[in-house]
Order: structure tokens, then sequence, then C-alpha cells
């Protein structure tokens, strides 16, 4: 068994930038056996100790989770419209053969988009299209 101990100050930063209040303490967190044998060969590869490699994948996976659930709030205040739109955005559908599909406005398209984008904070399609690339639309796609 292996255990990552998490220095207080970073664990205290991340808990912070995750909305929680602080808390005293080491934290220990154990590993199966499979992900301590991989983080064991990731060390080795880079020349670093375990525990660095394990503090630097705890911090990046917990701001790409922090990202994934800010971009999951702003989609949530989407319209139901909003989101049907965006999505078809993202997966490469024009302004017209959005219209078409929902049988709407090319104009009526490009306010939810607009609407869309002001909630993301963000200015153009590719901006949305980029910040949500990870994201699985094929279910818009098929129900439009």
């Amino acid at each position: 068994m292996f255990c990552i101990i998490i220095p207080m100050d970073l664990l205290r930063h991340l808990l912070r930038r995750l909305g929680f209040g602080q808390d005293s303490g080491t934290r220990r967190y154990e590993l199966d056996e499979t992900l301590q044998i991989m983080l064991e060969d990731l060390a080795q590869q880079e020349q670093r100790s375990p525990e660095e490699i394990a503090a630097r994948l705890l911090a990046e996976g917990l701001n790409r989770h922090q990202g994934e659930s800010e971009r999951w709030r702003h989609w949530r205040t989407l319209s139901a419209r909003e989101q049907e739109v965006a999505a078809l955005a993202c997966l490469g559908y024009t302004n017209k053969e959005i219209a078409v599909r929902l049988g709407i406005s090319a104009e009526t398209v490009k306010t939810h988009l607009r609407n869309a984008l002001t909630k993301f904070n963000l200015r153009t399609r590719s901006e949305l299209s980029l910040l949500l690339s990870d994201w699985d639309f094929s279910e818009w796609e098929r129900h439009s």
C-alpha cells in the first residue's frame, strides 16, 4: 500500500480554490496497487519522487475538476433552447442549418447563441466549441 502525503500549504490552497474552509493536519491517501505502480513508473520516467508527482497530478486533477464544474454551472444557466443551439453549434452546424433543424429563424438561432456565449463569458462560437470540445453532443444531433 502506498500513501500520498500532501503538504498542508498545497492542501489548504486546493481546498480554498474548491471553496472549502481551512483544515489542519496532514492528510494521507491510499492508492491501490495498480495506481501505485503507475505512479512509481511515472516518477522514475520523470526522475522525480513519487510524492512530487502525486502532488502535481492531484493539483492538476483538482484544477480540471473545478474547471469542469464551472463549465457545467454555466451550462445549467442556459435555457433548453440555448443548450440545443449551443450543442448543435459545437457539432459544427451553421446558424442556417440549426434554424432548419429546429424550425426557427436564423436570427433566433443567432440570439440563442449570443445568449449562450454571454452566459459562458465568451465572444465566439469557436471559443465555445473549444471550451466544450471534450463534451459529447452526439445525442443532441440525433434528437434535434
